[in-house]
């Protein structure tokens, strides 16, 4: 692959790169420019992962003074503005860093787009003003409109901190774009702690919240506002050259990212938002605070995603790039399959941290339920290679589809009489078929020779291991991590050739 000037100048700097370019030869400023994008890409990360992090350390507080039923509220209205964000932002990130290709292009391109996304937050925040009673009725909570309006303004500064974010990703600047990201995440933190421990009553219903759900709502309104005043720079760069035609491009460009957006999102967040209305508000509150523990694999899987997808598209083009994509996946599952297990293994212990309030133990078997459909997209994830590198990319979005079809039917059909549990294994079930359909898709179109034999058949196992340990044995703690044992050691027995060639590597 010839070397790129153009984009090696733009990421690694002018001056840095001319002096580089003096003494080094090709390969060694191509080792240099994926050297610093590894390093991006770690900084990326915790710019990413950190808030999230800092969000299920907060389970605890949130349920430890939260009853089942308001926590119901939390994670239901939760649900629905991560519905609005996909529909608000519109893919636009995305669309941005496609119209930017030519470097010329990306003001207007930039100004174009933060014009379009200010306008669809606008019309979205004043509905929601003028309309908050209207909705807060529709939705079960007449008695609280504020959250509506909360929400509201929430959407709005949230929404003008996507361009001006992905400003700071296209322009190489990954600490200033994690400092936002973690500023905004530890003063959020902080004012809803100190809300919870520290303020009484009497002042916080002054502010408006009545009650102490109200203080998440509350604490994230003041964090999206600080959000915007810390992106505040980028977004005054903004000036009034907007082309008509780049936006109607860019529009056709990331209706269908934002289409598979929603799609994922339905997926992630349907149960939250449906069980409002066909189940009971403390069945739907325990089952939002023990789904927090799964989080602990959407972590583990967002931050595999992070680090993966760039080297997918570099080794595209490489002679063995299906037998590289095989090898992958399969250590990506062989990994993440002792991770989920022992996740499963631990629900006996994590539950006093995570969900310390016993009131909500009742929706505990939604937990290894989860963390198995969590395992299914990380595979998912990686078998989607076969449409992206083939420009394909329109079958994502079927398949993303067809996963939200199945969650939405199910749940109108079996929710209201089986409880929450039919939730969790809705969403085991759409993962499992998009991972399915991905597969068989894929070996049509782009065939990789993946170790389906193995994966099947440690996917089994694991299974039976997790049933055991939440049926027979109830996640007791001691002889759930025997389990755990024995599925690592089947693990390392199963890849002896591998750890032998890598340690022998190491000496």
């Amino acid at each position: 692959m010839a070397f790129d000037k153009v984009n090696f100048l733009q990421t690694v700097g002018k001056n840095q790169a001319k002096a580089l370019a003096r003494t080094a030869t090709f390969a060694q400023k191509k080792l240099f420019l994926l050297k610093k994008l590894l390093g991006e890409t770690v900084i990326y990360g915790v710019g990413s992962i950190l808030p999230r992090i800092i969000t299920v350390a907060l389970n605890y507080l949130f349920i430890s003074h939260i009853d089942n039923s308001a926590f119901a509220t939390f994670t239901n209205l939760y649900a629905l503005i991560s519905l609005v964000n996909v529909i608000l932002s519109f893919g636009f990130e995305t669309s941005y860093f496609r119209f930017s290709a030519q470097r010329e292009n990306e003001p207007v391109t930039y100004n174009t787009g933060l014009m379009f996304l200010f306008c669809l937050s606008a019309v979205f925040l004043a509905a929601t003003l003028l309309f908050r009673q209207q909705i807060a009725n529709s939705l079960g909570y007449g008695d609280h409109p504020e959250y509506i309006s909360w929400f509201g303004w929430i959407a709005f500064f949230d929404n003008m901190c996507v361009l001006p974010l992905a400003w700071l990703r296209f322009h190489n600047k990954p600490i200033r774009y994690s400092v936002v990201r973690v500023v905004q995440s530890l003063f959020q933190s902080l004012v809803v702690i100190c809300l919870f421990l520290f303020v009484t009553p009497q002042t916080a219903a002054y502010f408006g919240m009545e009650n102490t759900v109200s203080y998440p709502f509350f604490s994230n309104l003041l964090a999206s506002i600080l959000g915007f005043l810390l992106v505040l720079p980028i977004v005054v760069k903004f000036r009034a050259v907007v082309s008509m035609s780049l936006l109607k491009r860019m529009i056709r460009y990331s209706l269908p990212i934002m289409i598979a957006g929603l799609a994922f999102m339905i997926n992630e967040n349907f149960d939250k938002v449906i069980q409002k209305f066909l189940i009971d508000s403390e069945s739907a509150g325990s089952y939002g605070g023990c789904y927090k523990m799964a989080v602990l694999m959407t972590l583990f899987v967002t931050a595999y995603r992070m680090g993966i997808e760039p080297y997918f598209f570099k080794k595209m083009n490489d002679s063995n790039a299906r037998q590289t994509y095989a090898k992958v996946t399969e250590y990506f599952f062989v990994f993440a399959a002792v991770v989920a297990l022992g996740i499963i293994a631990n629900i006996g212990w994590l539950k006093f941290f995570l969900v310390p309030s016993q009131s909500y133990w009742i929706a505990l078997d939604i937990v290894p339920i989860i963390v198995l459909a969590n395992l299914c997209f990380g595979i998912y994830y990686n078998l989607s290679t076969w449409y992206k590198v083939t420009d394909r990319t329109y079958v994502g979005t079927y398949i993303s589809w067809t996963g939200a079809a199945i969650t939405i039917v199910l749940h109108f059909l079996f929710l209201k009489e089986f409880g929450f549990m039919v939730s969790a294994w809705v969403t085991f079930i759409a993962y499992f078929v998009m991972m399915v359909l991905s597969y068989f898709l894929g070996q049509r179109y782009y065939p990789i020779p993946y170790a389906v034999r193995k994966i099947i058949g440690l996917f089994v196992l694991l299974f039976a291991c997790a049933f055991v340990i939440s049926y027979f044995l109830r996640y007791e703690i001691i002889l759930s991590n025997i389990i755990l044992l024995m599925f690592t050691a089947v693990i390392l027995f199963l890849e002896r050739k591998l750890i032998f060639s890598r340690f022998k590597t190491a000496r």
